[in-house]
């Protein structure tokens, strides 16, 4: 039996820690490798376990109508750290699972140094496997070390590809004017732990944001190392200014919709735009601007955003900032249990795998640990553990990570998980009144058929 070796995993972040968490309930040794706090990196603040360094928020946690609510389920289901961290340390914030990230990291690292089968090396790792292991997760995350970085390439034969994320402003609460802003969020929604005034909410009217996008536009901008001009912006993430800079009315249709709001302060007049703020620690102390990842200089920031009704003498806990992030031609590198095709003793988990997002991100490394832990407890030969199936939130990511692109014409990009990764589903066509279903109607039919399949397949893989 292959019980007593030892799995090793490069990157104590949520996809590294929560591949950890699932090999060591499985009874599998763990050597967990976190380069920090010998090696730093440009987006990190401290060395806990799981930081997160963007957004406070793993967005929806709906799993009747939404995928990342699906998701979020699933892995519960499946007995996920990440999911136990968000739960216990959630703040409120509509119907998003938000969470106090100081207190989610330690409720990571906690959980992780308690655990008697996982030991925890503070070491930058620069070669593949690791020592001698017979099996390796690679979760480095998308601030891979440059030494691990070229290792990865040597190994795989072929460059990565890369793109830029963007780190929104946090602004201290104090700082804020109320009189002008108002707590509320959108339709009055309630999420875990909220009342449904989870969001500061910022109005402005059309003059004041036809000059807000003039500035964003115009603002002076961050300057690119040669090496980084190339390098192309993920979709799903792309810098205020650059949304911008695609029509004036880009904003308005995104971050800064206009909906499902009323401003009591001036309820007879519609909102041209809004920015909201969304609670970022346990005390309500910090909010963070939702959606304003931004590329611009820190002066430009300062005064381009307390332009902001209500956040004329904003005081900032954290600018905006960018770093560059790496990640995998997976379709041609990695097979479906996300072993690396020219090396399967070797795993790669997490964002650098092509999946953009958290919970997407801790999701791989949910697989990873329970494919490593299957193939060191029965045998690579043995038992092999297929993937989820594609009508689950795993197995759609999986697929496509994996495959479904046009690999000759490159077009694999990083993905948040949605619906549209999600096999076709049979919907009815009338309601349970017989009326025929239309517009709206058939398209919630449709997220509830996909949300109640993948919940009761995923749960079924689980047993196998």
């Amino acid at each position: 039996m292959g019980h007593n070796k030892k799995v090793h995993i490069v990157g104590a972040g949520l996809a590294g820690s929560e591949a950890a968490w699932q090999l060591a309930n499985a009874g599998v040794s763990v050597a967990l490798h976190e380069m920090r706090p010998v090696i730093t990196t440009k987006a990190h603040q401290g060395d806990g376990c799981a930081e997160l360094v963007c957004s406070n928020s793993f967005r929806s946690d709906d799993h009747n109508q939404n995928a990342v609510g699906v998701i979020h389920q699933e892995m519960r289901l499946a007995g996920s750290l990440i999911m136990e961290a968000a739960d216990a340390t959630k703040l409120p914030a509509g119907g998003a699972l938000a969470v106090d990230r100081e207190q989610f990291s330690q409720y990571v690292s906690d959980k992780l140094a308690a655990h008697n089968l996982i030991d925890l090396r503070r070491n930058e790792t620069s070669k593949i496997p690791v020592e001698d292991a017979s099996s390796t997760i690679i979760a480095s995350g998308p601030l891979t070390s440059d030494k691990l970085g070229t290792a990865i390439g040597e190994l795989t034969g072929r460059d990565e590809l890369a793109f830029f994320d963007a780190i929104a402003p946090i602004i201290h609460k104090e700082s804020i004017d109320f009189d002008k802003v108002w707590f509320q969020s959108r339709y009055d929604k309630k999420g875990p732990g909220g009342t449904g005034a989870d969001y500061i909410n910022c109005a402005l009217d059309k003059e004041q944001y036809e000059s807000f996008v003039t500035d964003l536009v115009k603002g002076e901008k961050a300057d690119f190392k040669e090496w980084e001009k190339s390098t192309p912006y993920f979709e799903g993430c792309l810098p205020i200014e650059v949304m911008a800079e695609r029509g004036s009315e880009t904003l308005r249709f995104g971050p800064m919709k206009p909906v499902g709001l009323t401003n009591p302060h001036d309820p007879d007049v519609k909102p041209y735009a809004i920015i909201q703020l969304r609670q970022d620690n346990a005390l309500g102390s910090l909010w963070n601007m939702v959606g304003f990842q931004t590329k611009l200089v820190y002066s430009e920031q300062t005064r381009i955003f307390r332009k902001i009704p209500g956040l004329e003498n904003a005081v900032f806990a954290r600018l905006g900032g960018l770093h560059r992030n790496t990640f995998l031609n997976s379709p041609k590198l990695l097979d479906q249990s996300l072993r690396l095709i020219v090396e399967p003793r070797i795993r790669f988990a997490g964002q650098i795998t092509g999946v953009e997002g958290y919970v997407e991100s801790a999701a791989m490394g949910l697989l990873a640990g329970r494919f490593a832990a299957r193939d060191v407890l029965k045998g690579e030969e043995d038992s092999p553990l297929r993937p989820p199936p594609k009508t689950s939130a795993h197995g759609a990511l999986i697929e496509h990570i994996t495959g479904g692109h046009l690999i000759e014409k490159q077009s694999f990009q990083p993905m948040n998980i949605n619906f549209g990764l999600f096999p076709a589903v049979e919907i009815p066509t009338h309601d349970k009144n017989g009326n025929k279903l239309k517009g709206k109607q058939k398209s919630i039919a449709r997220k509830q058929a996909n949300s109640q399949r993948a919940l009761k397949d995923f749960a079924q893989w689980l047993t196998l």
